[in-house]
């Protein structure tokens, strides 16, 4: 047993309304910039929540963590020119 289901789209109007103006398309690149800190874990505490806060106030995100011999490396990244 099948059933045909329709669906009700709402009618395409066939002029714009008016008023509306489409905003212009402007490609760019971003240009970012990198950050890294390094801690050594077995003397020093991993970032905390406030110095994590603190960095993304100034547009700091996050980008990766790399952990070896005891070191945790944080890399950050943001778009230049702010």
């Amino acid at each position: 047993m099948s059933a045909r289901v329709e669906i009700p789209f709402p009618p395409r109007p066939d002029q714009p309304r008016p008023g509306r103006v489409d905003p212009p398309w402007v490609p760019f690149e971003p240009r970012w910039e990198y950050q890294e800190l390094i801690r050594d874990l077995e003397s020093e505490e991993p970032l905390s929540e406030s110095e994590l806060n603190a960095l993304g106030g100034e547009h700091w995100e996050l980008a990766g963590i790399l952990h070896e011999r005891g070191r945790a490396h944080f890399y950050f990244k943001r778009e230049r020119g702010r």
